[in-house]
């Protein structure tokens, strides 16, 4: 990889943590496309429902995809621990895990104390990784679809 693409992805990962940490996740936009997900025994599917399952949950969801600048098409939270994304096409695969890592973080400031999971989708709304954060030891754990 050379020097310049490097440097691109490094800045794109560091802009983006600045960015969804620094921020508040406060909204007054009304909810267009709802995303929601449903696990079948080891599979995770998509399908178009509600952004946020609570008012809380609802604001982080939609801020999520306003403050992407067009890196996440869409958003939802479950239970105020889990975030499903659904990365543009633009989200090459190598800068996938420090979108993760710059959600979760994010996640984290607005819903403290809980093992958070944050669910990262391709284009085409299949699951391409899941994050796991631990409230006890503070670190995130990845695991790459099959």
């Amino acid at each position: 990889m050379n020097l310049l693409a490097r440097l691109r992805r490094s800045l794109v990962a560091v802009c983006l943590i600045l960015f969804l940490v620094t921020t508040t996740a406060c909204t007054t936009t009304a909810p267009s496309d709802r995303a929601a997900y449903r696990l079948e025994g080891d599979r995770t599917t998509y399908s178009q429902i509600e952004r946020g399952n609570t008012a809380q949950g609802q604001e982080f969801g939609d801020w999520v995809v306003q403050a992407s600048q067009g890196l996440i098409k869409d958003a939802y939270v479950r239970g105020n621990d889990i975030l499903g994304a659904v990365i543009s096409p633009q989200v090459r695969p190598t800068e996938v895990r420090s979108l993760a890592k710059s959600l979760m973080q994010g996640f984290e400031k607005n819903f403290p104390n809980r093992n958070l999971t944050v669910l990262m989708y391709a284009p085409d709304k299949k699951l391409i990784l899941t994050a796991r954060y631990d409230k006890q030891t503070r670190q995130i754990e990845y695991e790459a679809a099959s």
